[in-house]
């Protein structure tokens, strides 16, 4: 499709892009992947990544959840190739943090509002959606209608104040998902997990293995 004389942009991703897979993935990309690197979630283009954590869910899933009252609110998130990115420096204050657009919605926002009402926790799926969450956050833990693309570095002795629980995939070392995920967790026990997974052969990164965590937070 040619606009104005030119190929439309959208048009010539499709003609002419790769699924951009993580760089540990050491294989040509397959047609399957347009489906398997693709959450049940994705509704608008834009991101070059997956966020991972998502890749768990499944529609019979989401079906089982809403049958027992749990009630799942969607955020777009654009995640970006900084996710890769590994920190190169032995202070993590001096690491430049990746930015990655994110829009959480009025109707995501009310839901939060609503679920907090109620006594719920809420359940963050993946790590860059606690980083959306925490950057809509109010002081007091309140969750606002936003967008942005916040360069918000999450490491041990941040305090949460948006997510009580997270769903997260096992990451590559010296990583700010890693840092993130110790920080949420409490760095010894999120360690001695990641030491149990490696012992009984979990699989790390994108396709691989997820855990349940609850926020160390008193």
């Amino acid at each position: 499709v040619y606009t104005n004389g030119k190929l439309a942009i959208a048009d010539a991703i499709r003609a002419f892009g790769r699924m951009p897979l993580p760089p540990y993935i050491k294989r040509e990309v397959e047609p399957r992947d347009a489906d398997r690197y693709q959450t049940v979630f994705s509704r608008v283009e834009g991101a070059i990544a997956a966020p991972t954590a998502g890749l768990h869910i499944t529609r019979a899933l989401l079906g089982r959840l809403a049958v027992r009252g749990i009630d799942v609110a969607s955020l777009t998130l654009h995640v970006g190739l900084g996710t890769f990115q590994p920190v190169l420096v032995d202070d993590l204050d001096e690491h430049k943090m990746h930015r990655e657009w994110f829009e959480v919605s009025r109707r995501a926002a009310d839901a939060i509002a609503a679920a907090r009402a109620a006594g719920k926790k809420i359940l963050a799926v993946g790590t860059t959606v606690v980083r959306a969450l925490e950057s809509a956050a109010n002081d007091d833990g309140t969750v606002r209608a936003t967008s942005g693309d916040p360069a918000l570095l999450i490491q041990p002795g941040y305090r949460f104040r948006a997510v009580d629980m997270m769903l997260t995939n096992f990451h590559l070392p010296r990583s700010t998902l890693l840092a993130l995920v110790c920080a949420f967790g409490g760095t010894e026990r999120v360690l001695a997990a990641y030491e149990q997974a490696v012992k009984d052969g979990y699989r790390f990164y994108s396709y691989g293995d997820a855990m349940l965590l609850e926020s160390a937070k008193p």
